[in-house]
């Protein structure tokens, strides 16, 4: 039975155009084709890069958020209640008000004491700056690698300029060595954030950033397995390249250089819409549909990889959308207040005035000055893919 669906899957006529076979693509005369089996390599390459991610973020990511003033602010640490402990992990971390009472009656607490412990309990689960700075850290350092890797390949090709040419000589195009380490290290990368997802930085859309991981990696897969290598490169060259101002702007964010992190926002926000709502559709979108058909029949292949790229452009217009409303906000009141785009940071609704530690003549001080606008644009900001 699992020969017989392995065999299935792997159909010729839903993986290549009619009239082409598995055997077109087997190797010969010193020409290499791209085949399935290739991308087991990503399996402990994605370990790989997930020990080198952490070692980044301890080793550059920490020092590098001190040393550009990061503060983490003082949490208190709620006394142990094992009553109030269950009901956080089991029930709810925001308790309604008759849950609080009827709480507060089995602890002997006061109603406020009740929410005073959930509120500093919720604090202490979310994540601190320096997290979040050096999160941010090894994504800017990734996405810089990846997009300076992509130009190295596409420097002497014709792929970007005239996108037609994707499709000279398809399915039959070798595999060029660089094209696939690039791969290899994009899926890798991708599988990485799958895993470690739970003990990232939660988001608000954390969906659609599932959804997202799920998309491109499916996307690099087949686009693998099928050959589509040379448009598969254009989806990544055109997406890393606003994530790199992305992440530059979160770690700006979190440093509190308001004039830097306001310009770095335009800049981002320019090159989303031009590279993903500008480009992709004119560089891909328009070739992988109407170029294609001039040239080959449509075979199952055909619909399944435009699908997975119209989710992908679906998800880049409500990313954008949300990025407006940031850019509204920047324009009515002078600054980037909240972070409505992608990776949005979960909103800390407490009241709790958060101090943040400064050394100055030997003790803790408050930092004075710091209004509560400011404090909260620091725990809610940008991440995107």
């Amino acid at each position: 039975m699992l020969d017989t669906l392995y065999k299935s899957f792997w159909k010729a006529e839903y993986w290549m155009p009619p009239g082409y076979t598995w055997a077109d693509l087997e190797d010969s005369d010193g020409i290499t084709y791209p085949h399935p089996k290739d991308l087991l390599a990503a399996i402990p390459l994605t370990f790989v890069l997930i020990i080198i991610r952490y070692g980044i973020e301890r080793i550059i990511g920490l020092p590098l958020s001190r040393a550009l003033g990061v503060r983490d602010p003082v949490r208190i640490k709620v006394t142990p209640n094992r009553i109030l402990e269950s009901f956080f992990w089991t029930q709810s971390k925001n308790p309604k008000k008759d849950e609080l009472n009827h709480l507060a009656s089995q602890c002997s607490l006061s109603l406020r004491q009740a929410e005073c412990w959930f509120r500093r309990r919720r604090n202490q689960e979310r994540p601190l700056l320096s997290k979040k700075f050096s999160e941010a850290c090894w994504k800017f350092l990734f996405y810089s690698t990846s997009f300076f890797d992509g130009l190295l390949i596409f420097y002497n090709k014709t792929w970007f300029v005239q996108p037609q040419t994707v499709w000279n000589g398809y399915p039959k195009q070798p595999l060029q060595p660089a094209l696939y380490w690039w791969y290899l290290l994009e899926l890798s990368f991708y599988f990485s954030l799958l895993l470690t997802l739970t003990f990232d930085v939660k988001r608000k859309d954390f969906k659609e950033q599932v959804i997202h991981h799920f998309v491109t990696i499916t996307l690099i897969l087949f686009s693998y397995s099928a050959n589509f290598l040379r448009i598969g490169a254009l989806v990544l060259l055109l997406h890393d390249v606003s994530d790199i101002f992305m992440e530059a702007c979160k770690m700006l964010i979190y440093t509190q250089w308001s004039r830097a992190r306001d310009i770095m926002f335009v800049v981002f926000a320019l090159v989303f819409f031009v590279s993903r709502l500008i480009l992709f559709p004119i560089k891909v979108l328009y070739t992988t549909s109407y170029t294609f058909l001039t040239n080959y029949q449509v075979f199952f292949g055909y619909y399944f990889a435009n699908a997975l790229l119209m989710i992908l452009q679906s998800l880049n217009a409500f990313w954008f959308f949300l990025i407006l409303r940031m850019f509204y906000k920047l324009l009515s009141e002078g600054q980037v207040k909240n972070d409505v785009r992608s990776d949005i940071e979960e909103e800390d609704s407490s009241d709790e005035q958060l101090t943040v530690v400064e050394q100055s003549n030997g003790r803790l001080q408050s930092k004075d000055g710091m209004d509560i606008r400011a404090r909260r644009s620091l725990r809610n900001w940008l991440v995107s893919h």
